[in-house]
């Protein structure tokens, strides 16, 4: 009778919500997405090139801040899921993240019309370029902070939205209707990149920032306006706690209750757990943690319905369970952290700039675009692998998807050694012809080299980049119970943010490094003076290092690599 309440109001919650959500939904969702997308992607590839030119930074200074800028924008979806399952709502942490990606792209268009919010530009007959205002710095900062803001906000948040309006149980094909919505939304995610790459890049070349930071601001007017307009359509689920809630929960137990004698307490009645759990007792690794869920006094701890008092001061075992799988998966999700380093790098855009781009004498490829062979060895590596070699390889393995993830993130390993390898030589041929054509204080000069000779180690990072995402992800998966498969891909995004972190201080210790007693830095904006091909030999060292790091993670951690984790395994089951 206890449960009666809950029950009509679910009732309740269900005949309004039938109402609404659906298929109608989707449009609007998936616009709002795939604008976002298209925007914020379309700014990345030529940032480096603005900020060098009408802020008068150095390339290592301008790729120190791009690398931050990024590491905040990935970090921030941590926060932002976590602000949406606790506090906010799922509808609430779109439609903010949204509209401050429109305030922040909207200021960093004024900095293009205003000559006020930017440094003046450099005459010809000046000695050296007026320098950047903190006034003016803090205005860009302020439009890549409210853009940071929105990705974070809005990335995590606009699939699971998307989901709840399909979410229906009574509906025997609700399963397949979902499966079929993400299909639809990586898809539409798919060419928005593409055509970030591509369009957007090409409209900054050909018809000024003008123009080019003015589309993506209008692409975020229309993405705010097509989903407030379909407002009224949505399924807006109330926040019911987060995840990472309960995974620091368990950390503050374990300190509280760090008194007592793990080993002491074997009996299985000790522990608290919840009604119906297959978890009789937390598993032997990480004990430490085990005291979060040990019942010290139960007429203090718990209530007379059996639900905990403070959930700081005593968890359930599928809390710990759930904690210790984190940290299982953190060493071998730790050794994709340097192929993502070196796949970030911006410095390409200046070499691309001193290539023969055109194709056919006909057309000449914007030097931010050059990213698009990277998504398309990517596409096509991922399609070859699945539909060709995975049934070849089964074979062989006896493992249905031919390789194991964590082969499959070695593999990746392996092809990013190479490929900053490929990327070090091509590097130390450029630079060469550049010198012995004259041109060593002119970096804007366009060599008769072609840039065909950068698509073997773009192709490569595709290739390492589609193992390591794919392989990466369905590690995290096995690891964890079905109802935190999301958290897969949030790891991987953390991933991102560790990695652009760590890409600005190696990048900013390089450059301070190598130039310093008035030596010419190796990431000098004129890199023909510079030494990029270092750099890139530094990177394939550490991803060298990195490889053995993997090899070492594997040997002590190889009893977690064949599939589910045995105690979820068993519960779900």
């Amino acid at each position: 009778m206890g449960n009666k309440p809950e029950q009509e109001e679910l009732l309740l919650n269900h005949s309004k919500n039938s109402r609404k959500g659906g298929l109608i939904t989707m449009p609007f969702i998936i616009v709002n997405e795939s604008c976002e997308k298209l925007a914020s992607y379309g700014l990345l590839p030529n940032m480096i090139i603005y900020i060098t030119t009408f802020y008068h930074m150095e390339a290592a200074s301008a790729s120190v801040l791009l690398a931050l800028w990024t590491a905040l924008s990935n970090g921030l979806g941590l926060f932002g899921a976590f602000l949406s399952d606790s506090y906010l709502g799922r509808f609430r942490a779109v439609a903010i993240g949204t509209i401050s990606s429109l305030i922040g792209m909207c200021i960093l268009w004024l900095t293009t019309i205003i000559p006020q919010l930017r440094p003046s530009p450099c005459g010809q007959h000046q000695h050296g370029c007026d320098g950047t205002t903190a006034v003016q710095f803090a205005i860009l900062l302020c439009s890549f902070g409210l853009i940071s803001i929105g990705t974070g906000f809005n990335r995590p948040c606009s699939i699971a939205f998307g989901a709840d309006q399909l979410e229906n149980k009574e509906n025997p094909d609700n399963e397949r209707l979902i499966d079929s919505y993400f299909n639809w939304y990586y898809a539409s995610v798919g060419v928005s990149l593409v055509l970030a790459v591509t369009v957007i890049v090409y409209i900054q070349d050909h018809f000024g920032w003008r123009i080019g930071f003015a589309v993506p601001a209008l692409l975020m007017v229309i993405s705010v306006s097509i989903f407030l307009i379909g407002s009224p359509l949505y399924i807006k689920a109330k926040a019911r706690g987060s995840l990472f809630t309960g995974l620091f929960q368990v950390a503050v137990a374990a300190f509280r209750k760090r008194h007592i004698n793990v080993q002491l307490n074997n009996n299985d009645d000790c522990y608290y757990r919840e009604p119906e759990s297959n978890h009789l007792e937390p598993s032997a690794d990480f004990r430490c943690l085990n005291r979060a869920c040990i019942i010290e006094d139960p007429h203090v701890e718990l209530k007379p319905d059996g639900k905990v008092s403070d959930p700081w001061n005593l968890c359930c075992v599928e809390q710990v369970e759930l904690l210790k799988c984190f940290l299982r998966v953190l060493p071998m999700w730790s050794t994709c952290l340097i192929l993502l380093v070196a796949i970030g790098q911006t410095f390409s855009i200046f070499q691309m700039m001193t290539m023969d781009r055109h194709v056919f004498s006909l057309f000449e490829i914007p030097a931010g675009s050059f990213g698009i062979i990277t998504l398309i060895a990517w596409t096509i590596w991922v399609a070859l692998y699945d539909r060709i070699l995975v049934p070849l390889l089964s074979r062989y393995t006896g493992h249905p998807t031919g390789l194991s993830p964590v082969s499959r993130m070695g593999i990746s390993l392996i092809l990013g050694c190479m490929a900053t390898a490929l990327q070090a030589i091509t590097e130390t041929i450029r630079r060469n012809k550049a010198i012995e054509a004259g041109f060593e204080d002119d970096p804007n000069a366009v060599l008769n080299m072609s840039w065909m000779w950068f698509v073997p180690h773009f192709a490569l990072y595709g290739v390492a980049e589609a193992f390591n995402v794919v392989g990466q992800i369905e590690f995290i998966y096995s690891l964890f119970p079905k109802s935190m498969s999301s958290f897969a891909s949030a790891m991987y995004t953390f991933g991102l943010a560790i990695a652009s972190l760590i890409s600005s201080f190696l990048v900013s210790m390089v450059d301070n490094v190598t130039s310093a007693g008035g030596n010419t830095s190796w990431l000098a904006s004129n890199i023909n003076r510079g030494h990029l091909d270092y750099f890139y030999w530094l990177l394939t060292f550490l991803s060298f290092i990195n490889l053995l790091y993997f090899m070492i993670v594997y040997r002590f951690t190889e009893h977690h690599h064949d599939g589910r984790n045995s105690l979820y395994h068993e519960a779900e089951e």
